[in-house]
């Protein structure tokens, strides 16, 4: 067996009890440290994970010399602080999504990444969901052809996270469903385009729904409700990228609309294919023989599991010399440039350019 790795976990909520049970299940990882400002949520969860170590400032975590890594799953406006100074400590660094809630915070990660040598990856669970493993391999055979157009979105009906809270407040959440959903789907279709680079975004975002406290989607359930908080970020977005392939994806996101039902989907559309995955489910669109062709893989035999524990277990590979990472610190700051300029266009109303500020 390779070394144990021991990690300390900052942040214990929600999403926290998700990364700590894939910890507990992976033989090569020992949870040495939790931390959060409220003492009694990190000492909770270490008598139920066995972690002797229990902290309220993580300055005093990153001081446990004994410590492989770091995963941040506090509010966003964190992340990108907690990781620089971890990296700088000399820490690998998981952060949760997203990597930073301005542009400026994910190039400081992405500089203390380099300067350190340690890995730095962002959750992207996603990319590990069975539908998009089998896109990833058909496309990478060459049958989809050139992606040249897309679609992507997660339409909520009444889900609103933490509703007056953290998620809520732009200067912590730093925005609404955009950030919050839509690095998920935007990062699978551009991961499934090939990773093209974005060069203009025009955006949209719409806040309708501040009053209405009807919920029919579990993911409400996420963040702690608070009665007479803030609440300014959007409610919806939608938009429109274009990179420099040429190729475009349009986008829509919301946490609540006046939609049939909550759904997930990506679709993209090649030279030789297209497909839609949608529910984990996907179909292939093609000409066969003269003839127009629906095909839907059976997806039934693929690895099933929860795609965070994956994506976590990926990184204990990468840090283990058994794996290439999949997600890299550049493709974290082309997602914040991509999320920020849809914000400002959206702000100003009008197109914003990507490739003028790399020059």
């Amino acid at each position: 067996m390779r070394k144990k790795l021991k990690v300390g976990v900052i942040g214990i909520g929600n999403i926290a009890a998700i990364h700590l049970e894939a910890y507990r299940n992976h033989p090569e990882v020992e949870i040495a440290a939790l931390c959060d400002i409220v003492y009694e949520k990190a000492k909770h969860s270490a008598l139920e994970f066995h972690v002797p170590s229990v902290y309220t400032d993580y300055r005093e975590l990153l001081k446990q010399e004994d410590l492989d890594f770091i995963d941040i799953c506090t509010p966003n406006a964190f992340h990108a602080i907690i990781a620089v100074d971890a990296l700088n400590k000399g820490k690998h660094v998981f952060t949760e999504k997203p990597d930073a809630i301005d542009v400026e915070g994910a190039l400081r990660m992405a500089e203390a990444a380099s300067h350190s040598g340690k890995h730095l990856m962002a959750m992207r669970n996603n990319r590990f969901a069975p539908g998009v493993q089998f896109l990833k391999r058909f496309i990478d055979q060459g049958l989809l052809g050139e992606a040249y157009t897309g679609r992507c979105g997660w339409l909520r009906r009444r889900g609103i996270p933490g509703k007056g809270g953290w998620f809520t407040t732009r200067e912590i959440s730093g925005g609404g469903p955009l950030i919050d959903l839509g690095v998920h789907f935007i990062d699978v279709a551009i991961w499934l385009m090939g990773n093209p680079k974005p060069v203009s975004v025009v955006g949209a975002t719409y806040a309708k729904f501040a009053e209405s406290s009807l919920s029919d989607s579990i993911h409400s359930g996420y963040g702690e409700k608070l009665e007479d908080g803030v609440y300014d970020v959007e409610d919806l977005s939608s938009g429109y990228i274009r990179f420099d392939s040429g190729a475009t994806l349009q986008l829509e996101f919301s946490w609540a609309s006046n939609v049939e039902q909550e759904e997930s989907f990506v679709e993209l559309r090649g030279t030789k294919a297209g497909f839609s995955l949608r529910k984990g489910e996907v179909k292939l669109f093609s000409e066969i023989a003269d003839t127009m062709c629906t095909t839907t893989p059976d997806l039934s035999k693929a690895k099933t599991g929860g795609n965070h524990a994956k994506h976590l277990h990926h990184f204990i590979d990468v840090l283990q010399d058994r794996a290439e990472p999949i997600i890299r610190p550049e493709h974290g700051v082309d997602m914040i440039r991509i999320l920020c300029a849809l914000y400002e266009s959206a702000r100003t109303g009008r197109e914003v350019r990507l490739d003028e500020e790399r020059e």
